[in-house]
């Protein structure tokens, strides 16, 4: 590899990762090299456990391994400082939650290069271990959890709106800019949907494998797609734009389950309309836990109808208060980083969700 110019900056946010980081960047380093070789960059957003003392220690093993600081200390600052400072002309994003196949770095490259595309990525794939994060995994690539995103069907090979990481030539993001800092949650949705607004094409191959680790429990769940659903709402006031409608289908849900038993104040038949929503939605989800359980494995029935309820109200619940800040208090991103993601920012801010999946109903 050229000391000067690699062919391919690799870049990497994380925060207070003691525990994974060495695992993650050993396999990284064990890519196999497209030609030119390439570099990596982890951002560190002011780690306190001991992860920087594990960062120091590696770059002292690898000259290919640069360490920078993110005082941010969210995924957007740490993305930006290190897309800033990055040597090569392609860029590649990878994620310390997340595995990935040996060539994953050469594919990447490959795929950018054959289709012309302008950001190239693989499919969102999981794996997981225990009961728990098998549902979780189950509901994950069912069009029932998520909107029907394409980036969740492992086998869709094409042009999408999304996609997992991300492969770009830096010039990417000359032209559109960088990722808005202001997003906690997000700011790969809202830079796609920047890049595809000004002309730029995004294509999706599976032979580009990676294998995301979603969430143990149902209460991390939760607060995930809270967070997804909350800064939707940001990004969606900043360009005035509605990708799809059904960005807005679990807030419906969430708003018509809390508010709708009133309707029988007003009329029997707002009252029976009511009741045939909440029937037609537990109907569904029993047909899709069938459905998913059949695929997965039939010894999750029984959560996977709680799973995709914690889906669904998570990010309802969080689009809506998303539009009371956002919206109705006209409060900037800045200005809403409270408690609901300041908790998320410093514990697992920088790495830990798959790009994506921060897009998931989109």
């Amino acid at each position: 590899m050229s000391e000067q110019q690699p062919a391919v900056s690799v870049i990497i946010p994380c925060r207070n990762e003691r525990g994974r980081i060495e695992e993650c960047l050993r396999f990284v380093l064990a890519q196999e090299e497209p030609q030119g070789g390439f570099e990596v960059i982890v951002a560190d957003g002011m780690s306190d456990d001991g992860t920087r003392d594990v960062l120091e220690r590696l770059t002292q093993a690898d000259r290919r391994l640069r360490v920078i600081d993110n005082p941010g200390r969210i995924v957007s600052t740490g993305l930006n400082a290190a897309i800033r400072i990055a040597k090569a002309a392609v860029i590649v994003r990878m994620d310390a939650h997340t595995e990935y196949a040996a060539d994953y770095i050469r594919q990447c490259v490959a795929v950018l290069e054959e289709t012309g595309a302008d950001n190239a990525g693989g499919p969102a794939c999981t794996k997981a271990k225990g009961y728990i994060q098998r549902a979780i995994c189950a509901a994950y690539h069912s069009a029932f959890a998520v909107g029907g995103s394409r980036f969740h069907d492992v086998a869709y090979e094409g042009w999408l709106d999304t996609v997992t990481y991300g492969c770009w030539r830096k010039t990417v993001f000359e032209q559109v800019g960088f990722f808005d800092e202001e997003l906690v949650r997000n700011q790969d949705d809202e830079h796609n949907l920047r890049l595809t607004r000004a002309g730029g094409r995004i294509w999706q191959s599976p032979r580009i494998r990676s294998w995301y680790k979603p969430r143990g429990s149902l209460s991390a769940l939760f607060c995930q797609y809270l967070q997804y659903g909350y800064w939707k709402v940001r990004v969606i006031r900043k360009h005035k734009l509605l990708a799809s409608w059904r960005h807005l289908v679990p807030a419906m849900f969430v708003f018509w389950a809390l508010a709708g038993w009133m309707s029988f104040l007003i009329h029997p038949w707002l009252g029976a309309a009511y009741v045939t929503v909440l029937g037609t939605y537990a109907l569904l989800t029993l047909l899709f836990s069938v459905q998913a359980s059949a695929r997965c494995g039939a010894g999750l029935l029984p959560l996977l109808p709680f799973v995709f309820l914690v889906y669904h109200v998570g990010y309802g619940s969080g689009f809506l208060l998303g539009l009371l800040d956002f919206v109705l208090l006209r409060r900037s991103g800045r200005a809403s980083m409270g408690a609901l993601t300041r908790a998320a920012a410093s514990s697992e801010s920088t790495g830990a969700t798959p790009a994506s999946a921060e897009g998931d109903w989109k």
